[in-house]
């Protein structure tokens, strides 16, 4: 969805790929670069109240046509509230309150340090939400040794990795995305460690000590998320073997 407010964009999404419906084959999907997905969906209703006023209709029902609008207006208030529905404790940094866009929703106060639209580009935001996101579709699982170590207060040591690094133009794509434990984290983006087309674990020709081989899984294949369409993407893949993998 583009947002936007005041009757401009707040910005313009950029089409990264375009893929085939295997279900029907006149229809396509374009992947969106930069996307960033809700951890859990927010409704546009909820306890009677609508999250976009121009949902409603005069009577209080709900306006079909508006709703089937692909783009809709979306005043910044309204913006800011679902949002903050959608990120939920994400948003809780250093700053000060926004005020939520109806009373009555049941979410608690978020705070901003930025614009909202400013605060979704930033790195320390965008890097919350991807391990959030990479954690949770591996179960907070290191894909190569499928050690998952959590500690007290429920946080994993599996962290994630990206495949095509940020500073080489890679998304924030649960996609280009992997969950690797410390010390193999440190030997991916190193290139002494990589993943081959069919998933199969690459292993430089040096720099990897025996014991470090041992951790991996006895079929030296990496876990993947339950989900294949959280699965790495081959382009991903294919790069990290090109420009990072030492072997």
């Amino acid at each position: 969805m583009t947002a936007i407010a005041a009757g401009r964009p707040m910005w313009r999404p950029r089409v990264w790929y375009v893929r085939p419906d295997p279900r029907r084959p006149d229809h396509f999907y374009a992947a969106i670069q930069d996307y960033i997905p809700f951890p859990s969906p927010v409704p546009f209703r909820e306890g009677g109240q609508y999250r976009e006023r121009f949902l409603v209709r005069a009577d209080g029902a709900t306006s079909k046509g508006a709703f089937g609008r692909a783009v809709r207006a979306l005043p910044d208030a309204e913006y800011e509230a679902i949002v903050a529905a959608g990120f939920g404790d994400d948003l809780l940094i250093a700053g000060t309150p926004a005020e939520p866009g109806y009373q009555g929703l049941a979410e608690p106060p978020a705070l901003f340090q930025r614009p909202v639209v400013e605060q979704l580009t930033s790195r320390l935001f965008r890097d919350r939400v991807f391990a959030r996101s990479v954690q949770t579709a591996y179960a907070g699982t290191c894909a190569f040794t499928d050690l998952r170590v959590v500690n007290g207060g429920g946080r994993t040591e599996a962290e994630a990795a990206h495949i095509r690094p940020v500073a080489a133009h890679g998304p924030d794509s649960v996609r280009n995305g992997i969950a690797l434990s410390g010390t193999v984290h440190w030997m991916f983006d190193r290139g002494l460690v990589s993943i081959a087309p069919d998933h199969s674990i690459l292993v430089a020709g040096s720099g990897v000590p025996e014991a470090a081989l041992r951790w991996f899984r006895p079929d030296r294949r990496i876990r993947l998320p339950s989900d294949p369409r959280q699965w790495p993407h081959p382009a991903f893949l294919d790069w990290h073997r090109q420009q990072v993998f030492k072997g």
